[in-house]
C-alpha cells in the first residue's frame, strides 16, 4: 500500500466484515501455523475479496491483528541499533530506525484470517515502512545471535 497509516483502512474493514455479518477475532495467526496468503496482484481492495470469500465458504469469524508502531518499542530500536554500531552513527541501521521516528503511532500492518477445511487463510495488508521495521528489527535479532553464537563459542573453547 502507499499509505503511511492504515487507520482509515482499519476502519473501513471493521464494517466491511460486520456488514457481511462476520465477527472479528482478535487474534494473530503466527508463521509455525500451516496458512496460506491471498494473493491480491497489487490490488488495494483485495481485501474485500477476501472477506466475501469468507462469508461464501461459511467461515463464522475472521482473525483480526494489528500492528501500530509503538514509540517506546522503536526508542528500544534505536537503542538496539545504537549499541550494535557504536561509535558508529551513520550506520545503516541506526539511521534507518531513526528515519522510523516518523512514523511512530502509526498502524502499519493489518491480517485478517479466517479457517476453512482445516487450512488457516490470510491477508496481509501492510506499509512500506513496516516492512523495513520488519527486515531492520530481523537484522538486528540476527547481529545479537551472531554475537550471543560467538560469547558461547568462545566459552565452550576455554572449557
Amino acid at each position: 500500500m502507499t499509505t503511511e497509516n492504515l487507520l482509515s483502512l482499519k476502519d473501513d474493514m471493521v464494517a466491511f466484515i460486520e456488514g457481511h455479518g462476520l465477527m472479528r477475532l482478535p487474534g494473530y495467526v503466527t508463521e509455525d501455523i500451516p496458512s496460506i496468503v491471498w494473493e491480491g496482484n497489487k490490488n488495494p481492495d483485495a481485501w474485500k475479496d477476501f472477506v466475501e470469500m469468507a462469508k461464501h465458504v461459511g467461515a463464522p469469524f475472521v482473525t483480526f491483528s494489528e500492528m501500530t508502531l509503538e514509540r517506546g518499542e522503536l526508542e528500544a530500536l534505536i537503542e538496539e541499533a545504537s549499541e550494535m554500531n557504536f561509535p558508529d552513527e551513520e550506520a545503516t541501521e541506526l539511521v534507518e530506525a531513526q528515519w522510523l521516528r516518523k512514523y511512530a503511532g502509526n498502524l502499519g500492518y493489518i491480517q485478517l484470517g479466517f479457517v476453512y477445511q482445516g487450512l488457516v487463510f490470510l491477508h496481509e495488508s501492510t506499509t512500506e515502512w513496516y516492512e523495513r521495521y520488519q527486515t531492520l528489527l530481523e537484522d538486528i535479532e540476527n547481529f545479537q545471535d551472531i554475537v550471543i553464537d560467538d560469547v558461547h563459542g568462545v566459552d565452550d573453547e576455554d572449557e
